[in-house]
């Protein structure tokens, strides 16, 4: 059981700070991904117009891997 939440954060914080982006793996795990999303029938998208707000929470999820 954590008895100081404070330092864990901190520490969190520090370790996450000093890491590396990998670009290549970012791309590797957004391909996955997407072809998962593609197995299940989410992609291709059956209305092709997509409205403002649902690009912009996609733009959202894909910068954040």
């Amino acid at each position: 059981m954590v008895k100081n939440a404070k330092l864990l954060r901190k520490l969190d914080k520090q370790r996450i700070s000093k890491e590396k982006v990998d670009v290549q793996q970012n791309y590797r795990i957004i391909n996955a991904l997407y072809q998962e999303a593609v197995m299940f029938g989410v992609f291709p998208l059956k209305h092709k117009k997509l409205d403002v707000d649902h690009k912009i929470r996609i733009a959202r999820i894909l910068n954040n891997v």
